[in-house]
This record gives C-alpha cells, sequence and structure tokens, in this order.
C-alpha cells in the first residue's frame, strides 16, 4: 500500500500516460471532480431541465411510470428512458435538487472511461489516457454532463455502439461487442431516435473493405451469418419499450393515447429530422456557430491534425480512417436536417477525441498552436476580468445586462479573470521548466469549472427558477388556494407551493384565457399567474397583482375582480389538467 502511494501521485505517470491503474484511478477522479462538482446546489434550470424533473417527480409520486406526464397532461415528445434514470435517483435520494443531473453525470463519467478503453486497446495507454484528458477539456462534453438533457446519455449508448463495433471490426473481437453495438443502438433509439449512428461506421468500413486496402495491424473478420443477426438485437432492444408501448396505448381505447404513440413514432422521428419546425439553422451552421466555441480546445487541433490524418489513412491505418470517416458522416447527417441544435453534434466528441491523441505530442510542439491555445485563455480571462470590473463600477452595458436578467455577478466573473490572468503570467515566467503556454487551458478551465459549479450556480439559482414570485405571492396568498397557469413553462408547476390547474401546454394562449376565464368562474377564490403583457378581452389586466420577474417576464397575479363580464368560448374544447402542490423538493 505504502508503495502505491507515490506511484499514485507520480508526475512521470500523469505526462507519459503509461500506466494504467493510474490511469483509471486519475481519469475517474478528474471526470467526478469537473461533473460531479456543484451537485444539489442548484435547481433544474430551463430549457429542458425543469420539464424532465418534473415528468420524472410525477412518475414517482403517482406510480405510473410508462408514460410521460407534465403536469397530468402526456407528454409526447421523448420515449421515457431518461426520465426513468431521473426518476430512480429521485426515488433513492427522496430529492429532485439531488437526483436530477445524476444520470447525465454518470453518462459522462462511463463515456470518458469507454473513451479511455478504446484508445488503449486501439493504439496504447498513453493514447487512451490522453483521449480521456482531451474529451474532459473539450467545453461541450463536460457541459452537457453537467447537465439534465437527454443528450449526455444518447451520447453515452452512441459511444458504447461505436466502441463494440470498434473491438469487432479492427481488433477481431468475438461477436459478443458485435451484438453488444446493437443492443446499445437500440437503446439509444428509444432514448432520443439518433441512437443508430454507430451504424454509419459501417460506410467507410465496407468502403475500405472494396478498396482492398491492407489493414496494417491485423485481420479484419469475413462474411458470416452472423452478421444479419445485428439487427434483430437491435429491434430486440426497441421492443422492450416499443411493444409495452403499443399495447397499453391499445387497451387505453383514448384519443390522446393514440395522438401520444403517432407523435413519438412519426413526427418526432422522421418529421423533426426531415421537416423540423423548430431551430431552422443554415447547412453551415455547425462549422461556423458550434464547433468554432463549443469544441474548444479540440477544434483548434484540427488544421494540424489534416496532414497526419490523411498520411495515416494513405498508410493503411483503418482506426483513422473508420473513425474519421464516421466523425464527417454524423456531421454530414445533421447539417442536411434543417433543424438544428448544438447538442446534437455531441457524440462525435468521443470519437475526435480518440483520433486526435496518437498525435497529440506531436502537434503540440507547434509554437503557433500552444500560442493560439494561449491566447484563448487570455482573451476569456481578459473578457472576464473586463466584464466584472466594469460591473462593478456600474459601466452602462453592465447595468443593462444586470436590470434584464436580474444579476450581478461582478465579483464572481472579476474572480475567475484574475485567476486566468494569473495563471497565463505563471506560465510565462515558468518556460523554462519546460511547461507548454498549452497548459493554460488545462489549469484554467477546471477552475473555471468548480468556480461555475458552486459560486455560479449560487448566483443563478434564484434567477432561473420562479421562487421569487412564489415567495412573493406566499406573502399574501393562502397555501390552499388554486393556482391556474396560463402561458407557463414546467417550472412554474415544478416550484408551486400551490394546487395547479393548466390547460394544455401547447394550447394557444387565446383558447387557455379563455378557458381560465370559465374555470376561474367556478372558482370564485381561484387565481390565474400569466405573463403581464399577455393580450386577453377576458380579463381587466390592470386590476391584477404584479408578483415579480421570472425568466425575463414580469408576472400578473390576477383574481376574480379582473374578470370581465363576459368572454368568448373556446373553439374547440380545452382539456383541464390538475395538479397537486410540489414546491420545494
Amino acid at each position: 500500500m505504502i508503495s502505491a502511494f507515490p506511484r499514485l501521485f507520480s508526475w512521470h505517470n500523469f505526462t507519459s500516460g503509461q500506466d494504467h491503474i493510474f490511469n483509471l484511478i486519475w481519469l475517474l477522479t478528474i471526470s467526478c471532480s469537473l461533473i460531479l462538482v456543484g451537485l444539489g446546489l442548484r435547481d433544474p434550470w430551463p430549457a429542458d431541465e425543469p420539464r424532465f424533473a418534473l415528468i420524472a417527480k410525477e412518475m414517482v409520486d403517482s406510480g405510473q411510470w410508462f408514460f410521460p406526464m407534465r403536469g397530468g397532461e402526456l407528454y409526447p415528445d421523448k420515449p421515457p428512458i431518461f426520465m426513468w434514470c431521473i426518476a430512480l435517483f429521485y426515488a433513492l435520494l427522496g430529492s429532485v435538487k439531488m437526483a436530477f443531473l445524476i444520470p447525465s453525470a454518470i453518462a459522462g463519467i462511463v463515456t470518458v472511461l469507454l473513451t479511455y478503453d478504446i484508445g488503449r486497446r486501439l493504439w496504447s495507454e498513453q493514447i487512451g489516457w490522453y483521449a480521456g484528458l482531451l474529451l474532459l477539456a473539450t467545453l461541450q462534453f463536460t457541459l452537457q454532463a453537467k447537465t439534465a438533457q437527454i443528450d449526455a446519455l444518447v451520447c453515452c449508448f452512441i459511444t458504447m455502439g461505436c466502441y463494440g463495433l470498434l473491438r469487432f471490426l479492427l481488433l477481431y473481437g468475438s461477436w459478443f461487442w458485435y451484438f453488444l453495438a446493437w443492443f446499445f443502438m437500440g437503446l439509444g433509439i428509444v432514448t432520443k431516435g439518433v441512437g443508430f449512428l454507430p451504424l454509419l461506421m459501417l460506410i467507410p468500413f465496407t468502403a475500405l473493405r472494396f478498396s482492398q486496402q491492407t489493414y496494417i495491424l491485423g485481420t479484419i473478420r469475413g462474411w458470416s451469418w452472423h452478421w444479419l443477426l445485428g439487427p434483430v438485437v437491435m429491434l430486440g432492444a426497441i421492443a422492450l419499450w416499443f411493444l409495452p408501448m403499443l399495447y397499453w396505448v391499445d387497451v387505453q381505447h383514448n384519443p390522446l393515447f393514440d395522438a401520444y404513440r403517432d407523435n413519438i413514432l412519426f413526427k418526432q422521428t422522421v418529421t423533426r429530422y426531415a421537416d423540423s419546425w423548430h431551430h431552422l439553422k443554415p447547412f453551415w451552421y455547425y462549422l461556423t456557430n458550434v464547433i468554432p466555441v463549443f469544441w474548444l480546445p479540440l477544434c483548434l487541433f484540427i488544421p494540424w491534425l489534416i496532414t497526419p490524418w490523411v498520411r495515416a489513412i494513405k498508410g493503411g491505418d483503418w482506426r483513422i480512417a473508420l473513425i474519421l470517416g464516421w466523425v464527417v458522416l454524423l456531421l454530414i447527417f445533421f447539417s442536411i436536417s434543417p433543424g438544428k441544435r448544438g447538442v446534437y453534434i455531441l457524440p462525435a466528441l468521443p470519437m475526435l477525441a480518440i483520433i486526435t491523441a496518437p498525435y497529440l505530442p506531436q502537434i503540440m510542439r507547434s509554437k503557433i498552436l500552444n500560442g493560439l491555445v494561449y491566447s484563448v485563455v487570455l482573451l476569456l480571462s481578459l473578457a472576464l476580468f473586463t466584464f466584472g470590473f466594469a460591473g462593478l463600477f456600474d459601466a452602462t452595458f453592465t447595468s443593462e445586462l444586470s436590470i434584464k436578467y436580474g444579476i450581478e455577478p461582478w465579483f464572481f466573473l472579476l474572480t475567475m479573470g484574475i485567476v486566468g490572468l494569473l495563471v497565463c503570467a505563471v506560465l510565462l515566467i515558468v518556460r523554462k521548466y519546460r511547461l507548454s503556454l498549452s497548459c493554460s487551458w488545462l489549469l484554467f478551465i477546471p477552475v473555471l469549472w468548480v468556480g461555475y459549479s458552486t459560486w455560479g450556480y449560487t448566483l443563478l439559482n434564484d434567477v432561473k427558477t420562479p421562487k421569487n414570485v412564489f415567495a412573493e405571492m406566499e406573502s399574501f396568498v393562502p397555501k390552499g388556494r388554486l393556482l391556474a397557469l396560463v402561458n407557463f413553462s414546467e417550472q412554474f408547476i415544478l416550484f408551486s407551493p400551490y394546487k395547479v390547474t393548466h390547460f394544455g401546454y401547447h394550447t394557444p394562449t387565446e383558447l387557455q384565457m379563455q378557458a381560465a376565464w370559465r374555470w376561474q368562474k367556478s372558482h370564485p377564490n381561484g387565481l390565474i399567474l400569466l405573463d403581464a403583457q399577455t393580450p386577453t378581452d377576458c380579463f381587466d389586466m390592470a386590476q391584477g397583482y404584479p408578483v415579480g420577474l421570472a425568466h425575463r417576464v414580469n408576472w400578473l397575479l390576477l383574481d376574480s375582480s379582473a374578470r370581465q363580464a363576459a368572454c368568448p368560448e373556446p373553439s374547440i374544447r380545452v382539456t383541464e389538467y390538475h395538479t397537486a402542490a410540489l414546491g420545494t423538493h
């Protein structure tokens, strides 16, 4: 035990990455430190987190886990896999605040370990070590691992699919890895539709087989009837959710459940990809708006990687050809769809880190690249320092931001800026000790993540939740009063200390107002919470009570005295949904 202690704190092991046990322990330690820090310090934040947290809480509280419900209304946009994960930890821990971030965190940590292991097996322990660290150092990956969105879990399943295929195709692995890849593709599909993406790896593989180019590192599997069983395994994984869903929809004899089935099978898959109705972006969006920022620092390395990648492919290195081909195909796949979000291309990062790692020592000898990484850290630090300093002295642009967002993070920004500038200054001083300027990223970004996940969380939490609105209401509205929500977001149900009625998340605002007028007519003691700018002929908004600013919206509370004498009938039937008071959690 005593002899193991120096081994775990050896600088040589850290820089060489040749000790497998050292690599595993430290990758796990660093991953947990960066990803889990701040757990329990914040509530679910918009846009997606309150929705998934609310659904998970309803699953546990109601005992109805199979069909996701958002405030009593069916939620047809995603299968329930991710919500089940949150619900499981909520059931175990009894706190949404603790539970909602854990699934993404675990998925992120597992993805780092998968990246390390496949890099180790395809190249060496050193390359796996570099790949794991590169992945953790990339902004988008760590951000998503610390966010309760589906994408980190989907990324984990897709990485598992790629891992299985790479072990099978390039390492002459057993059929177990082939079938495991297909199984996780199935899980990825029932999580967010795009879980099949590892299949794109078979396109460059097939092209290489037909090219007659010899794989320089070993034997490639030939044809076998076992290949045909892969899709069967994937369909089996999908059927674990799909068949029970079809059965339960059928026995409900309810058109709302029929609409749920059709929406989740067609609108949220084929239609969302081919004819998306939101997040519309041009073809080049990922190349110009996402990769240059969210893929830092990996994106800075790409110009220096092109030459060694091309040389490797020409030399018969299928490892580079297969993985690079897959990354390019993934980017093309998502670029073709008119609907684009930055998180869609997250699954490319583990594979990109793997094919960057073998050339990292070579490309980091470039003074230009080192200076580029250093310049990014320096500019970021200067920006943080400038904003923080200007905010302390009430500069006009900072005052406007403070009023708009209701937050004054100036000491936080100033502190982070000073830390970054100190890192940059120290590196300039100690360059004679062969510490490269690019280390500025590895030294500063972890500090920034820890600061954001602790101090930053406490600053942002009240701004990112409607707690202040409900605190204002509780100062003059008894807990027993009924509350109706109009044109709301899920967090208003999640944080409400009152019993809530709403009229459908996607119901047009005008119809919601008409339904709220009728609801208040039958519940004279009931109150209506809505955006103060909501247009309506059914209520006198001047009679409302302002209850505060949340999510850049001023909220108004209407009692029965604000009701007009008459209000038009809704043109269609509007369903009322009811939930218990959830309040703090």
